[in-house]
């Protein structure tokens, strides 16, 4: 059973976006509604009334996530691909630029600095070589270094070491996270990128010490801009993000693509300023209507399961 086009927005503490996203839909009287969803407790095969759903918080809510993985199995469109997000990591995002020709730091996945209580450290981790490569690690990176949460986002846990001896403490009290160790490019340009829609990017330069955006048409040459343009887009391509923020870093001409695991960006008013936020609401909002008009489904539309061929005893003929 078809129903109409309409949205769900899936929205955490953010306050100017989801209004202003919501009213630009209402706007275009395009016939398609849009408006907050309301989630309870979620029977296995239940219809969802939704034909897209804008997730900007599963990342932190785990049943949001679940309940997004069956909407995708029941039909809808989730930007973004909860499936894909779920699977996502920042080594994986490594590989996966340098694969697609993309300019990278050099980096490196470390081993869990602790375990839950129940592995075994001479049992359990049998595969694993002890102890750590330091020495190889420090050749290969270089000093300074940044060691982040291959998981992480929104600054937390990420720390620029200007030694061996930085790098290992802070390592120590990683915990539980896998942590990634990352050549530091000394930049001398920094811009983020807003991609909507795998088509539409919009070079933002940012300043990451401040941590705030500076609207400035003129920061980016016309080639450089061109590439870091053709850059996010080879990357949220590959990754099938709807929505997502690049970082580069531009050293020497070159921009290398620092961070790209944000499938829920920021865009928040007072952060993006004005100028940049308008245009965000307006090209989701686009995005949104032509999604939830025409589904882009997750998920394969027949069985996933099928019986195997019957095949006849050996020696056995016609009967």
């Amino acid at each position: 059973m078809s129903i109409e086009p309409r949205i769900g927005l899936l929205v955490g503490r953010e306050w100017s976006f989801p209004p202003a996203f919501l009213d630009a839909v209402s706007r275009r009287q395009s016939g398609v509604t849009a408006d907050y969803i309301k989630l309870d407790a979620t029977r296995m095969g239940q219809a969802v009334p939704y034909t897209l759903i804008i997730d900007r918080i599963s990342h932190e809510v785990g049943f949001y996530r679940t309940f997004l993985k069956h909407a995708t199995r029941m039909g809808v469109t989730v930007v973004n691909n909860p499936f894909m997000w779920s699977a996502d990591d920042k080594f994986y995002d490594a590989t996966l630029a340098i694969q697609h020709g993309v300019a990278h730091p050099k980096t490196m996945v470390l081993p869990n600095k602790d375990y839950i209580p129940g592995i075994s450290h001479t049992e359990s981790l049998r595969n694993l070589a002890y102890p750590l490569d330091w020495r190889g690690v420090a050749e290969h990176i270089g000093f300074p270094c940044v060691l982040k949460d291959a998981h992480g986002g929104g600054w937390r846990d990420v720390y620029i070491c200007q030694s061996m001896e930085e790098l290992i403490h802070h390592y120590n009290n990683s915990g539980l996270l896998t942590m990634v160790v990352q050549e530091f490019i000394k930049w001398d340009a920094y811009v983020r990128c807003m991609v909507l829609g795998r088509e539409h990017v919009l070079p933002m330069p940012y300043d990451p010490r401040e941590r705030r955006y500076i609207p400035d048409p003129g920061y980016l040459s016309q080639e450089l801009e061109a590439r870091c343009v053709r850059d996010a887009l080879t990357l949220c391509r590959a990754l099938g993000y709807d929505m997502n923020t690049v970082e580069f870093a531009v050293k020497d001409g070159i921009p290398y693509a620092i961070d790209f695991m944000n499938p829920a960006p920021d865009m928040d008013i007072n952060s993006l300023t004005p100028s940049y936020f308008e245009w965000v609401v307006e090209h989701m909002a686009d995005l949104a209507i032509a999604l939830a008009s025409a589904p882009r489904p997750a998920v394969p539309a027949g069985p996933i399961i099928t019986a195997p061929p019957v095949v006849a005893p050996i020696g056995a003929g016609p009967r």
